[in-house]
């Protein structure tokens, strides 16, 4: 009877174990992983080498729902954006846009592999004026000005600017049906440094951010360009890093 105790609470542990381990990833390799936020929302995370940082993981974000689906900023290369792509045709989804929220590689560094596979990219016209200036090799295909909607699987999707911080540029993700925000490099992960400032307002950064969380009061899922997601915590964080 111990004997038969004893395996039944060592398959509830391995049960709950590979359960958490599923629902944690959707996929994973050495240069991509998929991280399941809701049912229509996902995470993607690649690695970029950096002089400053080292290897650095950088977020996107996936928005699936009926048979179509969208990408806020390409995976850091080809090869892992390759590997993003043919993870969303396996779940039976069609993407029909990726939206660009700044000119910096960790945005962009796989736009390639998106254009060779027909899919459409749009970015801020300043994005692309921007990524052109800095010699990026591939650019965004189609410019907006502040603000862009989408229409995925019948859901309003929208791309829309606030203001100066990370870069001049930055804009960010919003799906109202979610209440998820990708923030992209705007947003600070809880206890990040600031980060790069290369390119950064930081007299404005408190002030943009201010603006979304004014905007945008029910916000539940928040994903920003590097380091964990949370909730309006990340917005509070952010707010107080720069505040001046």
């Amino acid at each position: 009877m111990r004997e038969v105790f004893l395996s039944l609470i060592i398959s509830i542990v391995f049960f709950n174990c590979t359960s958490n381990k599923l629902t944690t990833y959707s996929y994973e390799s050495e240069t991509l992983k998929v991280k399941s936020l809701s049912k229509h929302i996902f995470m993607h995370i690649s690695y970029l080498d950096t002089d400053d940082f080292g290897k650095v993981a950088c977020n996107g974000m996936v928005y699936l729902n009926g048979n179509e689906a969208i990408v806020f900023d390409t995976p850091t290369d080809n090869k892992s954006s390759i590997e993003l792509m043919n993870w969303i045709e396996r779940q039976g989804k069609e993407i029909k846009a990726v939206v660009i929220t700044h000119f910096h590689v960790d945005c962009l560094g796989g736009l390639k592999a998106f254009h060779n596979k027909n899919v459409k990219s749009y970015a801020t016209n300043q994005t692309i004026q921007l990524a052109k200036e800095n010699n990026k090799e591939v650019l965004p295909e189609s410019g907006f000005e502040t603000e862009m909607a989408f229409k995925i699987g019948k859901k309003n999707i929208y791309a829309k600017f606030y203001g100066e911080g990370h870069t001049k540029d930055n804009i960010v993700g919003y799906i109202p049906e979610e209440n998820a925000l990708f923030g992209g490099c705007l947003i600070k992960s809880l206890n990040a440094s600031k980060g790069y400032l290369g390119d950064a307002n930081e007299s404005e950064w408190s002030n943009t951010v201010s603006k979304i969380k004014k905007e945008l009061p029910n916000l539940e899922i928040i994903i920003p360009g590097h380091g964990k997601n949370g909730g309006e915590a990340l917005l509070d964080y952010t707010i107080q890093l720069f505040k001046k």
